[in-house]
C-alpha cells in the first residue's frame, strides 16, 4: 500500500512538470491569438490583424507530433513573424496596409503568404507526421560525451566553418556546397546546448560559447549575432527544458537581450557599414578587425544617445517583409512574365546544372530579377536597408498565381520535408539528428522569406548531398573520438 502511494505521488509529480514542448507552444501561440484577437478591432485591418495573429496557433496544431524536429518551428514562425510585423506597422502607422504606396496588393500579398506558410506546415505535417517518437535511449544518446570534448568539437567546428567559407567564396560555382558544409558550426553549437539544457552540466562553457558567438556576430557585414539566439531556443525546445517561473524570467531576458542588440545594430549599421567599406555600394570590408570592434565599442558607449522610439519603427519595417511581394503583385497584373513559369525554370536550371559542370550557365542575380519583377531601383532598397530579393514567395506567385502558388509551396515543404526525413532516420543519436535539421532550416531559410526560390531549392539539395556524406563519413570519426574521450566502448 505504502509503494502504491509513493508511486502515485510520483506520478502526480511528473505530470505535474510542465515542459517546452508543442503543447506548451500551442498553448502560448493560442493566448497570444486570444489577446489580438481583442486587440483586434483597434486595428486598422481588423480581420487581417485578427487573422494573422490566429495563424502561429493553427500553425502548431498542425505540426505539433512529438518527433517532428523542433527546427521546424523556427522556419514557420519566423517568416510568420516577419508577416505579422506588417500588420503591426500598420498599428503604428494608423492606417490600413491597403493605404500604402502600393494599395490593396500589399493586403494580398499578406493572406497569400499567410496561405504559403499552412501549405508548407501541411506538406510538414504529411511528411514527417509518422515519424517515431525516440527511445529514452536514443533521446539521452547524447549524454554520455563530456562537456570540455562538445566544447573541443565546437571550437574545431568553428574553424571549419571558416575554412568552407573562404574556399566558398575563392572557388567558383562551389560556394554553396561549401555552405552547406559550413553548417558545421551550427550543428556542433545546437548540440552543445542540448547537452547542457538535458544533463544541466556545462552551463559555464555554454555561456562562453555564446559571448563568442555574439562577439564574433559582430565583426561582419550582416552582423549574425542574432543567429546564436535561435540556436538556443530551439535546442531548448528540443531539450523539452521544463518550464518554471525562473525559466519565464531567463527567456525574457533572452529577448530582451536579442531586441537590444537588434535595436544598436539597427541604429549604426549604415554607418558601420560606409565606415568599414569606405563605400555605400559595397561590402568587401576593408578595415580591420580591432578598428572595427573599436568602433562599436565606442558607439556602445554612447548607446544613451540612441533614438529608441525611431531606430525600433526602422527595425520593424525592416523585418516586414510584404509590401515587396505586394509591389511585385501590381507589377504583375500590370505586365504579366512573358515566359511561362521562368522563376521555377531558373530556379530548377540553377539547381541540376551545377557550375563546376556547366560553366557557361549564367549568373542569377536577385538585383536582375528585383528590377523585372517589382521594377525598382535595387539600389533605393539597399540604402534603405532593405533586401534586394523579392523573395521566394513572390517569385513563385508570379509563375503560379493565386492559388496556384499554394501548390507551389507544398511542393517546396515536401522537398524540405523528405530531406528531413532522411536525417531524422539515420542512425544517429536524436539530438546530433535535430541538430543536422537545424543546420538545414538555417542554411535555407535564415533570412525567411528574403530568400529566393533557387538559392532556397539549390541550398535544400545542396546540403542533403554535402550532409548525407558527412552524416556517413565524418560524423562516425567525431562520434568515436568522443566515445573514446568519455571512455565509452
Amino acid at each position: 500500500m505504502r509503494d502504491q502511494t509513493m508511486t502515485t505521488a510520483v506520478a502526480m509529480r511528473t505530470a505535474a512538470t510542465v515542459r517546452l514542448d508543442f503543447e506548451l507552444l500551442q498553448r502560448g501561440c493560442l493566448y497570444l491569438a486570444i489577446f489580438n484577437v481583442v486587440f483586434a478591432p483597434f486595428a486598422p485591418d481588423p480581420l487581417a490583424y485578427g487573422g494573422g495573429a490566429f495563424v502561429p496557433f493553427l500553425l502548431m496544431r498542425i505540426i505539433g507530433r512529438p518527433a517532428m524536429p523542433k527546427a521546424i518551428v523556427f522556419f514557420l514562425l519566423w517568416q510568420w513573424a516577419q508577416i505579422f510585423a506588417r500588420a503591426i506597422q500598420s498599428v503604428l502607422d494608423g492606417e490600413s496596409m491597403g493605404a500604402s504606396i502600393d494599395g490593396a496588393d500589399v493586403l494580398y500579398a499578406y493572406w497569400y503568404s499567410l496561405a504559403s506558410l499552412i501549405a508548407l506546415a501541411l506538406a510538414f505535417r504529411l511528411v514527417l507526421g509518422n515519424l517515431r517518437s525516440p527511445t529514452s535511449a536514443e533521446y539521452q544518446a547524447h549524454e554520455r560525451w563530456r562537456p570540455p570534448d562538445l566544447v573541443t568539437v565546437y571550437f574545431a567546428a568553428i574553424a571549419a566553418s571558416v575554412v568552407f567559407t573562404i574556399l566558398g567564396r575563392s572557388v567558383g560555382g562551389l560556394d554553396q556546397p561549401f555552405q552547406a558544409a559550413a553548417q558545421v558550426k551550427v550543428v556542433a553549437l545546437f548540440l552543445l546546448c542540448t547537452y547542457v539544457f538535458t544533463t544541466g552540466r556545462g552551463r559555464g562553457a555554454l555561456i562562453a560559447v555564446i559571448a563568442v558567438e555574439i562577439l564574433v556576430g559582430f565583426t561582419g557585414f550582416l552582423a549574425d549575432f542574432r543567429a546564436v539566439f535561435i540556436y538556443v531556443a530551439v535546442a531548448a525546445l528540443a531539450a523539452r527544458v521544463k518550464w518554471t517561473g525562473a525559466t519565464t524570467v531567463a527567456a525574457l531576458a533572452w529577448l530582451v537581450v536579442l531586441l537590444t542588440l537588434a535595436l544598436f545594430w539597427t541604429s549604426v549599421k549604415f554607418e558601420y557599414r560606409e565606415y568599414v567599406t569606405g563605400s555605400e555600394d559595397s561590402q568587401a570590408i576593408k578595415v580591420p578587425l580591432d578598428q572595427r570592434m573599436a568602433y562599436l565599442g565606442d558607439r556602445m558607449l554612447n548607446i544613451g544617445d540612441t533614438k529608441w522610439g525611431e531606430t525600433s519603427y526602422v527595425l520593424l519595417t525592416r523585418f516586414a517583409y510584404v509590401d515587396i511581394f505586394g509591389q511585385v503583385i501590381g507589377v504583375d497584373r500590370g505586365t504579366h512574365e512573358p515566359i511561362m513559369a521562368r522563376q521555377w525554370k531558373d530556379a530548377l536550371a540553377h539547381v541540376f546544372q551545377p557550375r563546376f559542370l556547366f560553366p557557361n550557365k549564367p549568373v542569377l542575380s536577385d538585383s536582375d530579377v528585383f528590377v523585372r519583377l517589382a521594377r525598382s531601383d535595387p539600389m533605393e532598397q539597399i540604402r534603405a536597408g532593405t533586401s534586394i530579393s523579392v523573395g521566394y514567395m513572390a517569385e513563385n506567385y508570379v509563375d503560379l498565381g493565386f492559388p496556384g502558388m499554394l501548390g507551389g509551396m507544398f511542393g517546396i515543404g515536401l522537398l524540405l520535408a523528405l530531406v528531413v526525413r532522411y536525417f531524422m532516420t539515420r542512425p544517429l543519436p536524436w539530438m546530433l539528428k535535430e541538430a543536422i535539421v537545424m543546420g538545414l532550416a538555417f542554411n535555407t531559410a535564415g533570412t525567411g522569406m528574403e530568400v529566393s526560390l533557387p538559392k532556397i531549392l539549390g541550398a535544400t539539395v545542396m546540403f542533403f548531398l554535402v550532409w548525407s556524406l558527412m552524416a556517413k563519413f565524418a560524423l562516425p570519426i567525431a562520434m568515436r573520438w568522443l566515445d573514446r574521450r568519455a571512455g565509452v566502448s
